[in-house]
């Protein structure tokens, strides 16, 4: 039986940080969960209270009854999954073109690319808008999915991948006989697999978090997001503390899921992608 080493100092300090830093980050989901089971007198009583005095799950049935969470959870996944499958698609395939091939105009559109990192996507809503409309796609899946599917970051960051990738393997497929599509495919993509993972969870969790362009492209009940729906809610009766808290976990559920289950993907990613500094 081997021989228990002891902590040292340096361990026990960065322990302790790790403990508090943790602590501090999951406090307010913590302050959330509660929240949500108290009623609403006791959500705003003064002095506050973390646990409920009187646990009820009002709030919970609240915003079911009030609200169409389920086409609004159902909606959140069509467009969230639609949007990740085509920027992962889109965003390899482009990415792979730039890395790999040479073309007429490659350094404009490469510079186009690297100016749409620059652009906050809200000054593009106006325009955005405007599109739609005239395509007739407001008040449609497609009108929330596709404006969300020009991924320049993501097409950057699978550029940079796809060049480190090294050249004789793709040299030696085409010797043996293996087309463009077979090595992108069968070699590429499974070396890539980190990378993709990595762009596939970013997407999806900023395309579910979307409020701005949901918001702005549907006036219909049935086809709002959980952001907008549970906006909708809360604006037309009120500020309700214990339900607002309902919702908002409602709505992070999914995330937190993807978190838990893909946390090595997420980690991975970002170290081959060069994210950790940002």
């Amino acid at each position: 039986m081997g021989v228990r080493r002891k902590w040292r100092p340096s361990q026990i300090v960065l322990t302790a940080v790790g403990l508090l830093v943790s602590a501090v980050m999951t406090a307010p989901l913590v302050w959330t969960l509660f929240t949500s089971f108290k009623s609403e007198a006791e959500a705003v009583a003064v002095p506050v209270g973390w646990l409920p005095d009187e646990w009820t799950a009002q709030a919970w049935r609240s915003i079911f009854e009030t609200g169409n969470i389920t086409n609004w959870f159902v909606n959140s996944v069509v467009v969230s999954v639609c949007v990740t499958f085509v920027v992962v698609l889109t965003g390899a395939l482009a990415g792979y073109g730039f890395a790999r091939t040479e073309f007429r105009g490659k350094s404009a559109l490469m510079g186009l690319v690297m100016a749409g990192l620059m652009i906050s996507p809200a000054v593009l809503g106006v325009p955005l808008f405007t599109t739609v409309q005239s395509l007739g796609m407001v008040d449609t899946y497609w009108g929330m999915i596709l404006p969300q599917c020009a991924p320049a970051a993501m097409v950057y960051i699978l550029y940079k991948f796809f060049q480190g990738i090294p050249k004789e393997l793709e040299e030696a497929a085409f010797c043996d006989g293996a087309g463009r599509w077979r090595i992108f495919f069968t070699i590429v993509l499974p070396l890539a697999r980190p990378s993709l993972s990595a762009v596939g969870i970013f997407t999806f969790i900023g395309s579910w978090n979307n409020f701005l362009w949901p918001y702005m492209v549907t006036n219909n009940p049935e086809l709002m997001t959980m952001p907008n729906g549970i906006a909708t809610v809360m604006n037309s009766y009120g500020i309700q503390w214990a339900q607002l808290m309902a919702g908002g976990l409602m709505a992070g559920l999914p995330l937190i899921v993807v978190f838990v289950f893909f946390q090595r993907q997420i980690v991975a990613g970002v170290a081959h992608t060069g994210l950790a500094g940002q």
